[in-house]
């Protein structure tokens, strides 16, 4: 090992060695539990209720000074530093039932229901160049599938009607789609008051 100087400010350097060897001959042993602890419950006794486990034997307390009477009565003091709770719950609470999954809300006026019944939408009206698309769209396979269901023979016009139908309605409805070019009239994108 390299020989190690004095650090600045007068503090002795730390012997490894020692350290080391330390932390050998403590390597296995399970340090103390802190006063007040529970004791460590394995895993076949998690389930058991918490009254099978036997608390350890609570330390000797030192001699308890003579009581002095306080000039101002202390308020309860909290359970955690940063932790807050409701009105009533936790230490000094009103007693069993007090907590808050012991609340229940309060009924409802007669008056409002409680609940809203939504209008109902008003759906653009389609004209008839695009209904009759949709019909070319869909009728031409219904024809075509009907033509082989019932045995019909497949003539010319029958098969230009089923497959020009379809090629048409469909080319129709996609010639009208908005093409985006009318972003002008929506220039926020948002709700309209």
């Amino acid at each position: 090992m390299a020989e190690h100087e004095e650090s600045p400010g007068g503090v002795p350097p730390l012997d490894e060695e020692a350290a080391w060897a330390a932390i050998v001959a403590g390597y296995g042993q399970e340090p103390p539990d802190p006063p007040g602890a529970r004791p460590f419950r394995p895993i076949e006794n998690l389930m058991l209720p918490e009254e099978d486990v036997e608390p350890e034997p609570p330390a000797a307390a030192p001699p308890a000074p003579e009581p002095q009477a306080p000039a101002e009565p202390e308020p309860p003091r909290a359970l955690g530093s940063s932790v807050v709770f409701a009105p009533g719950v936790g230490v000094g609470a009103a007693g069993p039932g007090s907590g808050p999954r012991d609340h229940t809300p309060a009924e409802p006026d007669e008056k409002d229901e409680g609940h809203f019944v939504p209008p109902e939408p008003e759906l653009p009206q389609a004209d008839t160049t695009a209904k009759f698309a949709w019909l070319a769209v869909v009728g031409g396979p219904v024809l075509l599938l009907v033509a082989v269901l019932l045995q019909w023979e497949m003539t010319w016009w029958l098969t230009a009607l089923g497959i020009g139908g379809f090629l048409g309605g469909f080319a129709t409805l996609v010639a009208r789609m908005s093409q985006g070019d009318d972003e002008d009239d929506d220039p926020g994108r948002g709700a309209v008051v």
